[in-house]
């Protein structure tokens, strides 16, 4: 359900390209500690005249393979500013943008300066531009021109990975993955890509996943990424304890960096160490930049709603929409959204129709000025969103007839995408109006439509498999989720029920 709730703060594109001159370099394996201008070495080309701008990009390229996403973020903003046309400078930046706005201006900027780039350039920013749009086929198509261009590139073969995961193709997301390396080893953005795939993605692995974690910290053992990537296998295997220390661990490496604390909020979450998990937040909201801090907040008002209290966590979310017009933010209206986007989902599923109403009309009209002010072009994305909100609280209303055709609504809006998931939020809207009108045979039908890595979703499947007579089916479901551990609005609402079910 990828177009729910969608933010720039957890897209993490990683770069495809590197170099300096418009030909390609030999490219090598090299340790983490090794000297900028000889890490940036690829077999890809990068179009600018400005030595500088070229150094802002390694010393960026080095920290985003890192996971050191706001020290890549600095030094993209940098090679930017040494060279305005920068066409890769500004799509690397994107890819690391703290907020929407952000985003949408380095897209915008890199796909204006595309004309000056060389070709492998011009089809890797324009696979990021397709992706944008909902245009995921011609997203990999992209990806494909890249990697014809440079066939031996771990960069331009991890875009096809991901080009592949948007389109539900974990098999060839894999694949793409483990290609990288066979001629690069030591590509650390490749191990992160497969133990995510196997964490997350069907079939999941989780000793697979946990041998490319184990990878990486062994490659980079002083990076908190690595040791970050280890704490979410290990909550993957509901070792929260053993993932609590990685976290920590993490923390103690970049003590900079609230990432790692966040991270470890969650796990505190999990484990019902409210004040901790609180704790974990509010020192790693201090740790970071407004917009980052502000979307850190989001877990922060969570851990009421694991907590069992609906209505703290409502007036918590609303309290943030009043602050954040006075929290420093480079785009205040993005904020508000997320803020919105977790009051709709809590509010609708506990029956507080008022609140949920009032979000979602707020909602609308902060994401229409949003739309305006950036000139974004992903009005499908937007509208879709709100026909998804607008009929899932229809369905909990009663109303089912109105969530049917908000259901239809939403097809309509994205029908022109290329995205073959792009209509399972429409089935879970279906679903869920045949679950609470008593239709369980077509709930589950519907159900089956979504997302499999949707654990709310998930869960009203196993209703609706309860509901329909098959409780063994519905066990097995609810014995999976209770063992999810990985922190959204939709399980923080669900996780009590499901552990109460799985006898955890």
């Amino acid at each position: 359900m990828k177009r729910i709730g969608f933010s720039i703060w957890t897209c993490a594109l990683v770069i495809a390209l590197a170099a300096c001159q418009p030909a390609a370099v030999e490219e090598s394996t090299v340790a983490m500690d090794a000297p900028v201008a000889e890490y940036g070495v690829m077999k890809l080309p990068v179009t600018t005249n400005s030595p500088e701008a070229k150094e802002h990009l390694m010393e960026g390229m080095k920290a985003f393979d890192a996971g050191r996403f706001q020290e890549a973020r600095e030094s993209f903003l940098a090679a930017v500013a040494a060279d305005p046309t920068f066409a890769t400078g500004h799509i690397s930046a994107a890819a690391v943008s703290n907020t929407y706005g952000e985003f949408v201006d380095h897209l915008k900027n890199a796909v204006a300066n595309a004309e000056g780039a060389s070709e492998a350039e011009r089809a890797w920013i324009m696979s990021f531009q397709k992706g944008f749009e909902n245009d995921d086929e011609g997203a990999l198509a992209e990806a494909m021109k890249v990697v014809e261009l440079a066939p031996d590139s771990p960069r331009g073969w991890l875009n096809v990975a991901q080009a592949h995961s948007a389109l539900g193709d974990y098999a060839a997301e894999r694949e793409a993955a483990a290609k990288i390396l066979e001629t690069s080893p030591g590509f650390l953005p490749a191990y992160f890509q497969l133990a995510n795939s196997y964490v997350f993605n069907e079939p999941r692995d989780f000793a697979l996943a946990e041998a490319n974690a184990r990878k990486m910290v062994e490659l980079a053992p002083e990076e908190q990424n690595s040791h970050d990537i280890l704490g979410d296998v290990h909550r993957a295997q509901g070792k929260l304890e053993a993932a609590n220390a990685d976290y920590t661990r993490a923390a103690e490496l970049d003590p900079d960096n609230g990432s790692p604390l966040q991270q470890r909020g969650h796990v505190n979450s999990f484990m019902g160490n409210w004040a901790q998990a609180r704790a974990d937040y509010d020192r790693a909201m201090e740790l970071e930049e407004p917009d980052v801090a502000a979307n850190y907040a989001i877990w922060r008002g969570l851990v009421a709603v694991h907590a069992g209290e609906a209505e703290d966590a409502v007036a918590e979310f609303e309290s943030m929409i009043d602050k954040a017009d006075t929290m420093n933010l480079g785009d205040p209206v993005s904020a508000k959204i997320g803020y919105l986007n977790n009051i709709v989902f809590i509010a609708t599923h506990h029956g507080m129709d008022d609140h949920a109403a009032s979000a979602i009309a707020s909602n609308r009209a902060f994401r229409m000025e949003r739309l305006e002010a950036t000139g974004a072009q992903d009005r499908s994305t937007q509208e879709s969103t709100l026909a998804y909100f607008e009929g899932m609280l229809a369905a909990r209303q009663g109303d089912y007839a109105a969530a049917r055709a908000k259901a239809a609504e939403f097809m309509e809006i994205v029908a022109a995408d290329t995205d073959p998931q792009k209509n399972e939020p429409a089935h879970e809207v279906l679903g869920l109006a045949a679950l609470l009108e008593g239709d369980a045979a077509t709930a589950v039908a519907e159900y089956e439509k979504t997302d499999p890595a949707n654990p709310y979703a998930k869960y009203h499947l196993g209703l609706a498999c309860e509901a329909a007579g098959d409780g063994e089916r519905a066990a097995e479901i609810f014995a999976d989720l209770a063992k999810y551990n990985f922190n959204a609005v939709g399980y923080a609402l669900i996780r009590g029920d499901v552990l109460g079910r799985a006898g955890a």
